[in-house]
């Protein structure tokens, strides 16, 4: 049975839970039908349903601007309201304005997550759910399954001073969650105070990863074509606080990673030592056509999951940094400006969430003591989202 999402759910009931309303909605190109139908547009034809702004997060509306650029205001092309951005060039771009809020009388997001603490979408529906709860406008999520699945979850919290847009609440790196889950856990964790609705998907298990939803996988942003790329992201986002290339400007981005100083060869070799579960490592070559490295030819490998449900993404992602930095002859380093609108604090740290993983390279430690007490963390992340769970 192919799961149907919180949109085709609503689509089945006429859009009736809006009927009368004035409606924002924040969306991007994931936020379609079992049709493939945008829920813009749906909206905008629904009858009694009166469509009145539109809310683009990071990558926009459309999908159509790279990672960490500011997306402008505009009015959309196909239904001609008005979009404002939710992605610009401070932290304060994030959240909606309050008077852009004025006059609606329910705000909607849809947007398909991928299940990694990095991603920021979740965060641009916080940002918005806590403006919500100050302009008194109720706030819907429209749920989609996890990528990665609901039950599987790895990594530590994110410490107070390493909070940023890509970790803005103690999340696990991978935390087994969907967007309506999460919307329900910050609302009440975290005090937003939004009149909450949750319109979950039907037929999705925990254990279910994407290929066995039946649902096909729209690319969430540019450098997310697939879920293979979800399933190694919660481990290789961590790329982009080195002077690594996580494969960006290639068409495999984050499961080939590389540098024109590395050799492919030594690194797989050093790799495999560490005996990582359900992975293999090949040695490839890549010339990347935008980002890092843009037109030089750079050695790495390639991440060949064997067995996802073994598979251990952070794990791997630390143990392939290790790695690089142990092989590449002093010429690994790590990135060293501004990072999402932070910068006092390294952009590895921010996205491990602590400097330990940082310092522990640095010094030399085993990959067993890079990752000490993580496993506690979440255990404990695990006791706290139970009563948030929508699904078995």
């Amino acid at each position: 049975m192919k799961v149907k999402t919180g949109l085709d759910v609503w689509v089945e009931q006429g859009f009736s839970a809006l009927e009368g309303k004035r409606v924002g909605a924040i969306v991007n190109p994931t936020s379609v039908d079992s049709r493939f139908r945008h829920l813009a547009d749906l909206l905008a034809q629904t009858p009694g349903v009166t469509l009145a702004a539109l809310f683009g997060p990071e990558h926009g509306i459309r999908g159509e601007a790279q990672y960490m650029v500011a997306v402008g205001e505009a009015r959309d092309r196909r239904t001609g309201v008005p979009v404002h951005s939710l992605y610009g060039s401070t932290f304060e771009s994030l959240s909606p304005k309050k008077e852009w809020l004025a006059g609606l009388d329910a705000l909607v997001f849809d947007i398909q997550d991928v299940g990694a603490r990095y991603y920021t979408y979740v965060y641009t529906m916080a940002l918005a759910m806590k403006v919500a709860a100050q302009a008194k406008v109720p706030f819907f999520v429209l749920d989609r399954p996890n990528p990665l699945g609901g039950t599987a979850l790895e990594g530590n919290l994110v410490g107070e001073r390493y909070r940023s847009f890509v970790g803005l609440y103690p999340l696990p790196n991978r935390h087994g969650m969907t967007a309506g889950e999460l919307a329900r856990l910050f609302n009440a964790e975290f005090g937003l105070g939004c009149e909450l609705t949750v319109v979950p998907c039907e037929g999705w298990r925990r254990e279910m990863y994407w290929p066995d939803t039946g649902l096909p996988f729209i690319s969430p942003s540019p450098n997310m074509p697939t879920p293979d790329t979800a399933l190694v992201y919660p481990g290789m986002c961590l790329g982009e606080g080195t002077n690594v290339s996580e494969g960006r400007g290639t068409c495999r981005p984050f499961e080939q990673f590389g540098a024109p100083w590395l050799d492919s060869e030594a690194l797989v070799a050093r790799l495999e030592k560490e005996r990582l579960p359900g992975v293999a490592f090949r040695p490839v070559g890549f010339t990347p056509t935008f980002d890092k490295f843009k037109g030089e030819s750079c050695n790495g490998a390639f991440i060949h999951v064997t067995d996802r449900r073994t598979f251990l993404p952070l794990r791997t992602g630390i143990a392939i940094f290790q790695a690089v930095r142990d092989v590449s002859g002093g010429k690994f380093a790590w990135r060293a400006d501004a990072y999402e609108f932070v910068e006092d604090v390294p952009a590895f740290d921010l996205l491990c969430g602590t400097d330990q993983v940082r310092r522990g390279m640095e010094e030399g430690w085993p990959l067993e003591r890079l990752v000490e007490g993580f496993s506690a963390q979440t255990d404990a992340f695990e006791k706290q989202r139970r009563p948030y769970l929508l699904y078995a």
